[in-house]
């Protein structure tokens, strides 16, 4: 355990972990942070800065090296999330969305499928991950999109929503109920297919900088365009959920840590009745608290990350983690905006874009609602059976 010039947790890190922050570092001093308050007032996706993660490597950090990819270990990609996270939200949830729809190729493509597409992600061309329909929200068990047999082929017809990178993504993984086993399976379709129609874009109040929108899908496409066995689907999804919801903890913390710098700096330098901000209890107290939950909130993410074995990280684990540093960076943008006062409130302050831009990790890659569910179902399927404790 080591800690930084804000005494705030940090992991010890690899020699690749600690080199691939660096490349974060740099990029993001670089090249987003000069870009960061546009990205978000303009609401344009960044497409200078997926053309400087192409050109580092990071598209495919995660990635296996036969496909151009870097093969580094989640760890790695949590080292990356913090650091892009603390200066460029939007920049951070691009790269991140990049790994999550590539996973369900990783996980469930065959050799012809991985060649195809994971090469192209590395090459900078996105995967969008098509999972949430309007009227389904977090209850992905309930979706209408359908998936019937045509020919030697397949129809898949329905509308998806709030999909990341929509517009941007040169390709799909769209999650449909076939009508062989009722159940979800997945499949690849090409952006420009016949029959796909991006609209409803998404004016969002943080996050500006990504496309979120919707997916009308009436599509007829070959079997070598499923993705993984039939009836599979859920649960691809949810594995690269469960990744997706570590780098979304990750990013938390990386803008929690932003945040908290930025209060800090104005609590020892701003004085007040007398005395710096910070020697008051009111701040000072605040301040301590928000220092400790950035630590939990670090090693959990952490840990999630190094549970990762190869067939994604431990579901409980990274529900944990997602919903503890989501919202301790809640707190935290909450804390920092109160120690600045107007100045935190009002654009083009730094912190101001992390309060709108913290919000919606309570609610993407699984609600906080939904991780207490799933950690709340973990914890009875564990003791249900257990011998009861005796006094």
């Amino acid at each position: 355990m080591s800690w930084d010039d804000v005494m705030t947790w940090v992991p010890l890190l690899t020699e690749p972990e600690r080199h691939w922050q660096e490349v974060a570092e740099d990029l993001t001093r670089d090249r987003f942070a000069p870009r960061a308050a546009e990205v978000d007032s303009s609401g344009d996706y960044p497409w200078d800065h997926v053309e400087a993660l192409t050109e580092s490597g990071l598209t495919g950090l995660m990635l296996p090296v036969v496909h151009g990819g870097r093969a580094e270990a989640l760890t790695t990609g949590v080292a990356v999330a913090e650091t892009i996270g603390r200066v460029c939200p939007s920049t951070c949830t691009v790269w991140s969305s990049y790994a999550i729809g590539a996973l369900p190729v990783l996980h469930a493509g065959t050799d012809a499928q991985r060649d195809r597409y994971l090469t192209e992600v590395v090459a900078g061309r996105a995967i969008g991950f098509a999972l949430t329909e309007r009227h389904t929200g977090s209850d992905p068990s309930s979706v209408k999109t359908t998936a019937v047999r045509s020919g030697g082929g397949w129809r898949v017809t329905g509308e998806k929503w709030l999909v990341g990178n929509g517009g941007a993504a040169s390709f799909y993984t769209v999650f449909a109920r076939d009508d062989v086993t009722a159940k979800l399976t997945a499949f690849l379709l090409e952006a420009d297919s016949d029959g796909l129609v991006v609209d409803d874009y998404q004016d969002k109040m943080g996050l500006r900088g990504t496309t979120t929108s919707n997916l009308r899908i009436d599509c007829t496409v070959s079997d070598d365009r499923r993705l993984g066995e039939l009836g599979r689907g859920l649960s691809l999804g949810l594995r690269a959920l469960n990744t997706g919801r570590v780098l979304a903890a990750a990013m938390a913390c990386g803008m929690a840590e932003a945040a908290f710098g930025e209060a800090a700096r104005r609590a020892v330098s701003r004085e007040s009745f007398g005395g710096a901000l910070i020697d008051h209890q009111g701040i000072g107290f605040r301040l301590a608290d928000v220092a400790t939950e950035i630590s939990a909130a670090r090693m959990m993410t952490w840990e999630a990350a190094r549970s990762n074995r190869g067939s994604g990280p431990d579901r409980t684990a990274s529900s944990m983690a997602k919903v503890y540093a989501t919202e301790v960076a809640h707190r935290a943008v909450d804390a920092a905006v109160q120690v600045l006062g107007a100045e935190g409130y009002a654009k083009p302050h730094p912190v101001e874009r992390l309060y709108r831009d913290q919000r919606v990790l309570e609610i993407y890659e699984g609600s906080s609602e939904m991780q207490r569910m799933g950690i709340a179902r973990a914890i009875a399927a564990h003791h249900r059976g257990a011998p009861t404790a005796t006094t």
